[in-house]
């Protein structure tokens, strides 16, 4: 059984957990996340124009870049992470650009090496991947494909075509961290999607507190939280893990009770 599928056969929703690579103490804030309950890890690889981030995201991308972070430093410190977590999941997030720059083969290989279980990628559509989606499917990393509230039924298929792990549900029309969706809007479009495929369905783009996850949690399999850690760290700098995980610790409780409470 995959990480993922371990995970996601847990009896309660998922906490998805992102920060960026190099950002404050990146592997300190690692292990608090961990510790604070998260499931599933996603690992931002920063870059000078992350298209899809709000203002807080994008500040991280530019503290990251500002220290000099690499590609071999992000898998470097996948490595490290995956010696000590072998069994949480650990996504890398971010674009097309580092992904592809030395080769779709090149950039699966490191993948495996480094214990990634699963790539996100914001600016290849799914219709426009004839490298990255097949090199990774061939060194066995989850290509984790993204569905929006503009996705329509005609579209999805192409959507789903070829995607593992979880299928992340952007629940807003507009960047990371900005503003949260209507629940009904939610409630009918993890439905909709849930109908389509098996793929566990987790929801991002938004969500900032406890409660708000844990009435998404109620009807999605997983619940994706980026800004609000980035805020923590950005206050924190260096020192910031144990806020970090005192803040998981809070997500994790309201996620993973949410459909305990529903019931």
């Amino acid at each position: 059984m995959s990480r993922f599928a371990a995970t996601f056969a847990k009896p309660h929703p998922a906490l998805v957990a992102f920060i960026t690579a190099g950002d404050g103490d990146t592997a300190a804030n690692l292990d608090a996340l961990v510790a604070g309950g998260a499931d599933v890890i996603e690992l931002g690889m920063p870059f000078t124009d992350p298209m899809a981030d709000g203002p807080a995201i994008q500040a991280a991308n530019l503290r990251s870049l500002a220290k000099g972070t690499t590609t071999a430093d992000i898998f470097a410190i996948a490595t490290a992470f995956r010696a000590r977590h072998p069994d949480t999941p650990l996504v890398l997030m971010g674009y097309a650009n580092p992904m592809t720059v030395r080769g779709a083969d090149w950039f699966a290989a490191e993948c495996t090496k480094a214990g990634v279980d699963g790539i996100i990628c914001v600016d290849i559509p799914s219709e426009e991947d004839p490298e990255l989606g097949p090199a990774l499917r061939a060194a066995g990393v989850d290509l984790i494909r993204l569905a929006t509230p503009t996705t329509d039924p005609a579209r999805l298929p192409a959507v789903l075509d070829g995607a593992g792990g979880f299928l992340y549900y952007v629940s807003v029309a507009g960047i990371t961290g900005q503003q949260q969706a209507a629940q009904a809007s939610i409630d009918e479009a993890v439905a909709r999607l849930k109908a389509a495929t098996d793929l566990p369905v987790a929801v991002g783009f938004g969500v900032r507190t406890p409660d708000q996850a844990a009435q998404i949690a109620k009807v999605a399999d997983g619940v994706v939280v980026g800004s609000a850690f980035i805020d923590i760290i950005a206050e924190h700098g260096d020192a910031a893990a144990p806020y970090v995980e005192d803040f998981t610790r809070t997500l994790a409780d309201a996620i993973h009770s949410a459909k305990e409470i529903a019931a």
